[in-house]
């Protein structure tokens, strides 16, 4: 049975509140939450005590207790203090955007790495929070940090070993995370040894960054009409039309003001787009916030250090009515229907041209293993066996064209 849940917010003009609302119901809704309705007030500024003001809070109280509310849901993020004085006030459990945001993490982390990472969040948001946040928390489920000892209370000596207990859990899963990271520059430093390019599919959640990377690879990734369906990097090969071999990385979908801690324990995710040679910036053509989605991935990217001239902005579900017109230099596609995918492939392989040369060359028979080498990292246009060996037309990488010189024809 869905939890029947209530949301609040205060609307001091920094956002547009409609469309924040909008995407906290959708980030309920993948918590298997049931939204009843929404309380908004317009203020200048929040109040210390309760955010709401409390004539507010109040109304929100009744409302609660008429429709058996049981779990409200601030669009914002709150003190451990605003959260007592909140969950006391209305007698029901309070939590916040990013304590909601948290919860979806936990539950779709699947590597031990994601695991390790939502806890680390988790963590750190509860450790300043541990005096205010005891039973609102007690929804997170795993994740260790000392949950049950702050619920139940017990006085100043608890709260100190409840913050000792966390640090410590906080250092390991670093350590940890950095045994990982280790491990993960071994691959990359392999990859760019090498050298096969690397595609970063980017985006808001739920615009079908997954759908298109099923589409374009053939493979089979979890995906779902839901934020945060994919969480944990997924990484496939692609043959490009060149012959080219890449390989494209799905990462996390973004949401509007993301909280940094969030930033920070998925770094790790989001390193594959700023390594990347090229990022595609997909957003869902048939929604009304597309630009927003669109500036919001931008303004991370370039927070974590991307490169911005790399990326291709992708318009997906073009099967959806909408009333965008044909942008320039960017690529629709519908990862339904198949419509733009080879544009898209072509785009990339555009940009990645500049690494291909042309390959016209005869192959000993003795060294037509060599071929291969060329499929691999190329693509063979023609092959004409005669006697003195193997004539090969098609295009190599450059880094490669070292082993084809005695053979030029």
């Amino acid at each position: 049975m869905l939890t029947k849940t209530m949301l609040a917010a205060v609307d001091y003009g920094e956002y547009n509140i409609d469309n924040s609302i909008k995407e906290l119901t959708a980030l309920c809704e993948a918590a298997d939450l049931e939204v009843m309705f929404s309380i908004v007030q317009k203020k200048e500024n929040p109040e210390n005590k309760y955010y709401l003001g409390e004539g507010k809070m109040e109304e929100a109280k009744q409302l609660a207790q008429s429709n058996e509310i049981e779990l409200c849901v601030f669009d914002c993020e709150l003190t451990g203090s605003q959260i007592r004085n909140i969950s006391d006030y209305l007698e029901i459990e309070v939590i916040d955007r990013t304590m909601l945001i948290l919860e979806i993490f936990s539950r779709r982390a699947t590597t031990s790495e994601g695991k390790l990472q939502t806890e680390l969040a988790l963590l750190k948001y509860r450790l300043p929070r541990l005096s205010g946040v005891g039973v609102s928390m007690s929804r997170q489920g795993g994740g260790g940090g000392g949950g049950g000892g702050a619920r139940r209370g017990g006085g100043e000596t608890k709260l100190e070993l409840d913050r000792r207990y966390i640090q410590g859990r906080i250092d390991l899963i670093k350590q940890k995370l950095s045994q990982v990271e280790k491990r993960r520059d071994m691959l990359n430093t392999q990859r760019k040894k090498n050298d096969v390019p690397i595609i970063a599919l980017t985006g808001y959640t739920n615009v079908g960054k997954s759908s298109l990377l099923n589409a374009l690879t053939g493979s089979d990734i979890f995906e779902k009409d839901m934020l945060f369906a994919t969480l944990d990097p997924t990484a496939r090969k692609l043959v490009l039309p060149s012959g080219q071999n890449v390989i494209i990385v799905d990462t996390v979908g973004f949401v509007s003001r993301l909280p940094h801690k969030l930033v920070e324990a998925f770094k790790s995710t989001l390193e594959q787009a700023k390594y990347a040679d090229i990022i595609l910036n997909v957003c869902d053509i048939a929604s009304e916030d597309r630009d927003s989605q669109l500036e919001v991935t931008r303004s991370v990217l370039a927070e974590i250090g991307c490169e911005m001239e790399n990326i291709i902005t992708v318009y997906n579900k073009f099967d959806k009515e909408h009333d965008m017109p044909a942008p320039i230099n960017a690529v629709m596609t519908s990862a339904k229907s198949g419509y733009g995918l080879d544009e898209l492939l072509l785009r990339i392989d555009d940009m990645l041209s500049q690494r291909m040369v042309e390959l016209n060359i005869l192959l000993p028979y003795s060294q037509t293993g060599l071929i291969n080498i060329i499929r691999e990292n190329g693509r063979v246009d023609s092959e004409e066996y005669d006697v003195e060996g193997v004539f090969i037309q098609g295009k190599i990488d450059k880094k490669l064209l070292y082993i084809f010189t005695s053979y030029k024809v």
